[in-house]
């Protein structure tokens, strides 16, 4: 199911089979520096993940992370969107894309256009995002979409602190 498009992408709501694609992404070197390792290994578990994140959040809140592909060729690209965490009062954005597809615009494109979205459809007064300390391209980023450094909080019931962004919408 289509979610939104902008000039580039599509974003749509992730399916078992995009297990393949999920496999690659959640183990390329920078997710697990950054997000963190999951331990999907096999196709077979990349879907046991998408039922149990992305459809899961689909169904209890409307809104997940989506995957990301170029409009013109279909491809998938990575992922952008939105996730309620239980220690995070507000949705929080983000996305990850392959390598060979970073630092050509598709982040900010896909963030804007999920912005948009969360605040038109979604109905949504603010969005957070969260980084790890030593992220600082994702943090880039966030302050270019209009999102503002907020402080440093536990990530969830870890030692491990993450850095917090927020936007209001007006």
């Amino acid at each position: 199911m289509i979610v939104l498009e902008t000039e580039r992408l599509i974003l749509r709501r992730q399916t078992t089979e995009d297990a393949a694609f999920i496999l690659k992404l959640i183990n390329d070197p920078d997710w697990i520096r950054f997000i963190g390792d999951r331990g999907v290994r096999t196709v077979d578990e990349a879907r046991d993940y998408i039922v149990k994140y992305p459809l899961d959040m689909y169904a209890r809140f409307g809104f997940g992370f989506y995957l990301t592909e170029l409009k013109d060729r279909g491809v998938p690209i990575g992922i952008c969107g939105l996730a309620k965490r239980d220690y995070l009062e507000d949705a929080d954005i983000g996305y990850a894309l392959l390598p060979e597809f970073r630092g050509q615009g598709y982040a900010y494109e896909a963030a804007s256009g999920v912005m948009e979205y969360a605040q038109s459809r979604l109905g949504l007064k603010r969005l957070v995002a969260i980084t790890s300390e030593d992220n600082h391209d994702s943090g880039k980023l966030l302050e270019k979409l209009g999102l503002r450094f907020e402080g440093v909080v536990a990530y969830g019931d870890t030692e491990e602190k993450v850095r917090l962004f927020g936007i209001n919408f007006a």
